[in-house]
């Protein structure tokens, strides 16, 4: 059964777009466009799984706030 994951994905100072998976800490990768980085992001998820990693501490993703200082 496949398991939903949460992506959180940002682009850095140099155009990259980079991919973090929240459930699965130190899960993450980049690319050039969205098609790749879903591509490379999932490959990550897998390769993660396969070598048996599993977090100590399951995190939920609740959300995302903008915030006025």
């Amino acid at each position: 059964m496949a398991k939903k994951y949460t992506v959180l994905i940002e682009k850095d100072e140099e155009g990259w777009l980079v991919s973090e998976v929240v459930e699965l800490p130190g899960c993450h990768t980049q690319a050039k466009t969205m098609d790749q980085l879903i591509e490379r992001t999932k490959e990550a998820i897998q390769a993660y799984l396969d070598e048996g990693y599993t977090p100590d501490v399951v995190q939920e993703f609740v959300g995302v706030q903008t915030v006025t200082v």
